[in-house]
């Protein structure tokens, strides 16, 4: 099952450089030649208006009652086996969960704070919609966005304090829809063409966008601040410690478009290297930001023909690496009657490899055979070769069904595990298992243009999310780590579930046994971490272990949820010893729904934050706080 499925990639394809037009500075100079005979007696009247507010207001209004009238809001069923898909409530302050530890928490384990983003939709789920023009209804990946937070400090005892705590990010469509209290962006991605197009256009007259912005998908760290993104529109600072959003990310006026989920940091030179695709030309571009993030110090448009979507893109020490794969963003085909977002089977793949700071001109293309890969798990230069490793499957499970298909028995079927008279998984049936994923190599020789492509893994386990040893990004590495899907279960959901993890030695290989049926094909080898029956994971994310010797050194921390007691909890999982049970398990206050990225950062807070946490503490062991 290509895990990729999971990934929130909330694309916004309006052109946003319209919604200047709804600006009243727009209507002002016009309404000012209007009034201009009416001189000092409109000018010194107490009871000053201005009319481009009033008639905007008015338009709006009316706009208003006519979505009242012809759109009828509904919500899209939960099944019991997708619960925790479900939204949750705020706490609204962080909980100490200290006394709630199974197991031990590494002496050496780092202070610091794990961070999962995941979809959180407001006014109790995803819409969907119907009016004359048809039905429209949010994609899976859509929903707005929650932080949900674990903090691991150490009071002046050396006792862990712990605590969790998780908020929304309050993005401009989220703080206007709770200040409406009610849905009122129309759905925007999937549905009828006709109805996506009134949604796109009634949505951009109301609120000056075509869609909500949904920063639910990833949580990363540059120049010492924080940051949410989706790819829809640009990151969102967020306060870690208070989980309060701070605003948009612009570096400083200089990026003006979306961002992808998954920019790198450049080795040696700690830049952050990221791409934003719009459904407008230019389609894509690129962007190298200052190591402290204030300076976007390079911009380079890369004359695409097509908008991919583009959940990320690739580093090397020496280049940047573009992946131009057939799923779409395309509005003339929304316009045609056709999909906005749609995996076209007979279209074309290619990698790109460019110069940290070339141009189009300078990107070296490499053909590839059509897939889908989401997640690039590292890239690295080898000799005369760039080295890319990612999860790659034969269809994207973004957006969903083409509108008419029945959208749960379409995910069922392609999330199935087909088996084999051996046991393993069959992989003949492409159809069928079109959202298998599995860790994949190309070899993209600069000197001869050559392409060398292989699987990694075999057909046992799909697997995505991938997560590596930051400290390598770029650089050749020997381990990388998964999530692991689980077949039955994200079959009879209909929605992609994880049951565990998984280690890659990407230096040792195994030789597959080969016969007529099943040709020998090499991959590496994997080892497993399984949490047992109907418990699944999100967010799981690398810990390298301060003092570290070896790449392996540290742990992966993950949320994981036990759908027969409806518990949450965060697990730690020692690396170097993967197949064991976690060295710590702590119990959350409440459910945690499944979501996208995590990542730790090795931060503490100080002053009143970290004091109160800490007399919390001891007041629950009952001791006094100093």
């Amino acid at each position: 099952m290509a895990a990729s499925s999971f990934m929130a990639f909330q694309v916004n394809c309006s052109v946003q450089r319209s919604s200047d037009l709804l600006s009243s500075d727009h209507f002002k100079p016009n309404l000012s030649s209007a009034v201009k005979p009416f001189g000092k007696d409109w000018q010194q009247s107490p009871l000053r208006v201005d009319f481009a507010d009033v008639i905007k207001n008015a338009c709006v209004n009316i706009l208003d009652t006519f979505v009242n009238l012809v759109f009828q809001f509904e919500d899209q069923p939960l099944l019991p086996p997708q619960r925790n898909f479900g939204p949750v409530g705020e706490l609204g302050r962080a909980i100490n969960i200290s006394d709630n530890i199974e197991g031990q928490i590494p002496e050496d384990f780092p202070e610091g704070v794990y961070i999962r983003n995941g979809s959180n939709p407001l006014f109790g789920g995803l819409k969907s919609t119907k009016s004359v023009f048809g039905r429209s209804s949010h994609a899976w990946i859509e929903g707005e966005g929650m932080l949900h937070a674990v903090y691991f400090n150490k009071d002046s005892d050396g006792m862990w304090a712990v605590r969790y705590n998780n908020r929304y990010v309050e993005t401009e469509t989220y703080k206007l829809e709770k200040q409406r209290n009610k849905p009122s962006f129309l759905p925007a991605i999937e549905g009828n063409s006709l109805a996506i197009l009134s949604a796109h256009l009634l949505n951009m007259l109301r609120f000056g966008k075509a869609n909500k912005l949904f920063s639910n998908t990833n949580i990363l760290e540059h120049g010492g601040r924080f940051y949410s993104i989706a790819e829809n529109y640009l990151p969102q600072e967020v306060d870690i410690f208070t989980l309060e959003t701070l605003g948009d990310w612009n570096v400083n006026g200089g990026w003006n478009r979306p961002f992808t989920s998954h920019p790198k940091r450049a080795p040696e030179t700690a830049e952050l290297v990221t791409v934003g695709v719009d459904a407008v030309k230019p389609f894509m571009e690129l962007g190298v930001i200052s190591a402290d993030g204030n300076e976007l110090v390079h911009k380079a448009d890369l004359n695409l023909d097509r908008c991919p979507l583009c959940h990320e893109i690739g580093v090397t020490q020496r280049y940047n690496v573009i992946m131009d794969f057939p799923t779409t963003i395309d509005i003339n085909r929304l316009i045609r009657g056709g999909t906005l977002i749609k995996y076209n089977k007979g279209g074309y793949a290619r990698i790109g490899v460019m110069p940290r700071y070339g141009d189009a001109s300078s990107v070296r293309w490499f053909y590839v055979e059509p897939n889908s890969a989401l997640h690039i798990l590292n890239c690295f230069e080898d000799g005369h070769e760039v080295v890319v490793w990612s999860c790659r499957s034969l269809e994207s499970i973004i957006p969903g069904p083409d509108y008419g298909l029945h959208k749960y028995e379409w995910f069922s079927e392609r999330l199935k595990p087909i088996r084999s008279s051996d046991g393993s998984v069959a992989t003949s049936t492409e159809e069928e298992t079109s959202f298998f994923s599995r860790v994949y190599e190309w070899r993209l020789n600069m000197k001869t243009g050559e392409v060398k492509e292989r699987n990694l893994t075999g057909t046992e386990y799909s697997m995505d999310f991938p997560m590596i040893n930051g400290n390598f990004t770029g650089l050749k590495n020997k381990f990388g780590y998964t999530q692991v899907a689980d077949l039955p279960a994200s079959s009879t959901s209909g929605m992609p579930k994880f049951g565990g993890l998984a280690k890659l030695y990407f230096d040792e290989p195994v030789a597959a046994v080969s016969s007529k049926e099943k040709p020998s094909e090499d991959t590496i080898k994997v080892k497993y971490h399984r949490f047992g029956e109907n418990i699944f994971c999100s967010g799981a994310a690398f810990v390298p272990k301060e003092n570290g010797i070896e790449e392996d050194d540290g742990w992966i921390i993950t949320f994981v949820h036990d759908e027969s007691t409806d518990i949450s909890q965060v697990h730690i999982v020692d690396t170097r010893s993967f197949c064991g049970e976690p060295v710590a398990k702590i119990t959350l206050p409440s459910r945690v729904p499944y979501g996208f990225h995590g990542a730790f950062f090795s931060q503490t807070p100080s002053g009143s934050s970290f004091e109160a946490c800490e007399s919390e503490t001891k007041q629950a062991r009952h001791e006094p706080a100093t």
